[in-house]
């Protein structure tokens, strides 16, 4: 079992920057997870964002967040960073960490493991 807590939401106004984090704990510390972050917009569905292999060397992004955020992982390994730059108005979501053993599941949206969600808000 794997717990997660984001934290850092919050209201900004377009061209801001955010920085989201996601702390993972879990019993099995022998355990190795990828981890990444999802949105759901109001009136809309659940979409992928960013996810990060186990070490840090795979990455992947939405080409909607390509260029302006970046994914990263504490060298602990146990918390994951969110760098949201140049925010716009469709940025505005629930964000919602995510976490499988596999990385591809979490690109999917199949992981195993969710956050509770951060609120982030950008006004034009």
């Amino acid at each position: 079992q794997v717990q997660l807590v984001e934290s850092g939401g919050g209201v900004v106004q377009a061209g801001d920057s955010l920085r989201l984090s996601c702390a993972a704990s879990t019993e099995r510390t022998s355990s190795t997870y990828a981890m990444g972050w999802f949105r759901q917009a109001s009136g809309k569905g659940r979409e992928f964002v960013a996810a990060i292999n186990w070490s840090g060397s795979s990455t992947s992004y939405a080409d909607s967040v390509k260029g302006r955020f970046t994914i990263s992982r504490t060298n602990t390994k146990n918390q994951v960073i969110l760098q949201m730059d140049s925010l716009q108005p469709e940025d505005t979501a629930v964000y919602y960490c995510a976490a499988d053993q596999k990385m591809q599941r979490v690109v999917v949206g199949r992981n195993d493991y969710w956050g509770q969600g951060t609120q982030v808000t950008v006004s034009s």
